[in-house]
């Protein structure tokens, strides 16, 4: 079942009812001369099971307790936005699987050569779904890049990833030769900055479903980042943000600041399709089969992980 992702820009109220999100908006409330059956009407209900992502993107929200914790119940991840109204913020629950305590001991007791070689996987399959992103957007060949990955060696030991990345990016956006990416770079670097959030929080929270620890990588191990393993295993999902932002960037030119509809956009990256295992599934699906993947990878039950590719 595709999980929904709900994104609230507007002041709000969100409470728990009979296992629903109850959202209410004071804007509406507040309105004296409304009458009460229009404001009861204005009153949402979602089932919690429903839902995948939450992103609170003002700072007159307003989220009881109760609902916190069924959200995380249910293996929502909920993501705070800063005052600039980026993500900034991720809640996970502490516990998303029946054999956790067992799959936390694989992840822990893994060899460093197994790490070595899931990382090699995963470098492989991201250079190979950039290399594709790029042969439909620009007529820069892409034989160096398949060449890099077919060539990726255990632990990356020859940084083709950073190799593959230089080539990618100075190639990627039609008409922005001079692109350089960076968390505080020109536009679109906002865009993709909000995409890899969104994509990061749904890695996550696929992660404690499947019984992992979002903090332990397999190549990533700064003591300070709490989703080490979610931004390796996102590694090769990044491609198909990068897919949504330049359908957003042929249709309009991009501000400095993200308005609603932009995000909107950017909110559907979850749903969107790739291919994995042969069949064609959204986003959110996929990601699911590639954690429950490395999972298997950690108890020694299979050697690969299942990453997507462009259908």
């Amino acid at each position: 079942m595709i999980k929904k992702t709900l994104y609230f820009g507007n002041p709000a109220y969100l409470a728990l009812r009979n296992h629903q999100l109850v959202i209410k908006l004071p804007e509406i409330e507040k309105q004296k001369d409304l009458p009460n059956i229009l404001k009861e009407q204005a009153v949402r209900t979602i089932p919690i099971e429903d839902i995948g992502v939450v992103v609170l993107d003002n700072k007159e929200i307003t989220i009881s307790l109760n609902a916190i914790s069924s959200l995380l119940d249910n293996s929502v991840a909920l993501v705070t936005c800063n005052e600039k109204r980026m993500p900034t913020g991720l809640l996970l629950p502490l516990q998303g699987n029946t054999t956790q305590n067992e799959r936390f001991r694989n992840q822990l007791n893994a060899s460093t050569s197994l790490l070595k070689q899931l990382w090699q996987q995963t470098v492989k399959a991201k250079i190979e779904n950039q290399a594709y992103l790029l042969s439909t957007q620009s007529p820069k060949s892409v034989a160096c890049m398949y060449t890099w990955a077919r060539d990726v060696k255990s632990g990356d030991s020859d940084n083709y990833e950073a190799r593959a990345a230089v080539y990618y990016w100075k190639n990627i956006f039609n008409g922005k030769p001079d692109f350089i990416r960076g968390q505080e770079g020109d536009p679109p670097n906002n865009l993709l900055n909000y995409g890899y959030a969104i994509l990061r929080a749904t890695v996550a929270r696929s992660l404690v479903i499947s019984g992992l620890l979002p903090v332990m990588g397999i190549h990533h191990h700064n003591k300070y980042n709490a989703f080490c393993l979610a931004d390796d295993i996102m590694e090769p999902y990044r491609p198909f943000v990068d897919k949504t932002v330049i359908d957003i960037m042929s249709k309009q030119e991009i501000p400095d600041k993200l308005n609603t509809n932009l995000k909107r956009d950017l909110l559907n990256i979850p749903v969107v399709d790739v291919k994995i295992g042969n069949k064609k599934s959204p986003l959110m699906i996929a990601v699911g089969q590639t954690t429950a993947s490395l999972a298997k990878c950690f108890a020694g039950e299979i050697r690969k992980i299942s990453y997507p590719t462009f259908p």
